[in-house]
């Protein structure tokens, strides 16, 4: 059965957004935002707050780079200070430097589905043309295709490698 390489993207994603759901299974709001400890000891690593709320940053791209719609789907201009590719995950005892976790997931979820969405009806041509970024991502990824696939699939799974470490680190179980 022939395939476009946006539904062989979208298979990718797809994937991804079912372990992004797993992941959140045992997470309470009030530790979704803070680093693990082993004893006494702060474990720097990324909480569930912040990988997600980075990821969210990057459904609406996909949409926008695919020529859709973004209206009702762009994350809050909070989270571009807060989770890009520069901030520092820190530690939210109080829950107040973070947006909250239904928040999180919310805009993270409505991202990538329209991502998915747009991934599946995307023309094949769009994937041959040059990444509209700058720097080193367009030097890793030169074409729309190279830097959806990664945004989808390689991306993705990274930093929910992380959840999943920060959740051992937490003992819930494996997702």
């Amino acid at each position: 059965m022939p395939r476009s390489v946006g539904q062989t993207i979208a298979d990718s994603l797809s994937l991804s957004l079912q372990y992004a759901r797993r992941m959140l299974v045992g997470i309470t709001p009030d530790q979704f935002g803070r680093l693990a400890r082993l004893g006494d000891r702060v474990i720097d690593s990324n909480h569930a707050a912040f990988v997600y709320g980075h990821l969210g940053l990057y459904g609406s791209r996909i949409v926008e780079q695919l020529g859709g719609e973004t209206t009702g789907i762009t994350p809050p201009e909070s989270f571009t200070a807060a989770f890009s590719k520069d901030a520092q995950c820190v530690d939210d005892p109080l829950g107040t430097i973070y947006p909250s976790m239904e928040e999180v997931t919310r805009v993270f979820f409505q991202g990538y589905e329209a991502g998915l969405a747009a991934l599946q009806t995307a023309p094949d041509e769009i994937f041959q043309r040059p990444n509209p970024g700058q720097g080193r991502i367009v030097e890793l990824f030169p074409t729309m295709g190279s830097m959806h696939t990664f945004y989808c699939g390689g991306h993705i799974m990274m930093h929910l490698g992380q959840v999943s470490a920060w959740r051992r680190m937490w003992g819930l179980p494996p997702a």
